[in-house]
């Protein structure tokens, strides 16, 4: 899996994150181009191709990766902040229109208990 941030400071946060939640359970993982990532199945990075994943790519960002096409599964993230959402909405359409079988999940009524 590898996890798609805007920046570096975005990758750093989600890495951090990695390492406190879930509290029960660890999730192994690396920022890209550290130790840390060789062999991890969740590898988190920004602006390149992450060359050694191909199966699930979650997109953190307003657009969509120009690598994308190699990824079986694609998340995208939406929250209901208006711009966050239109950039959603505008990355929707992308995939629509060149034909990718899309899945919406409504996680409004999600908790972490």
């Amino acid at each position: 899996m590898y996890v798609h941030a805007d920046d570096v400071t975005m990758a750093q946060r989600i890495d951090a994150l990695l390492w406190d939640y879930p509290r029960a359970a660890f999730v192994p993982h690396g920022l890209t181009g550290t130790a840390q990532a060789k062999g991890a199945r969740v590898t988190i990075g920004h602006g390149v191709d992450p060359i050694d994943h191909d199966d699930v790519l979650i997109n953190l960002t307003d657009t969509v990766p120009e690598f994308f096409t190699r990824f079986e599964r694609i998340a995208e993230v939406v929250i209901q902040e208006p711009v966050v959402r239109n950039a959603g909405r505008e990355r929707f359409r992308f995939y629509r229109e060149r034909g990718y079988p899309l899945h919406h999940h409504d996680m409004k009524d999600w908790s972490d208990e």
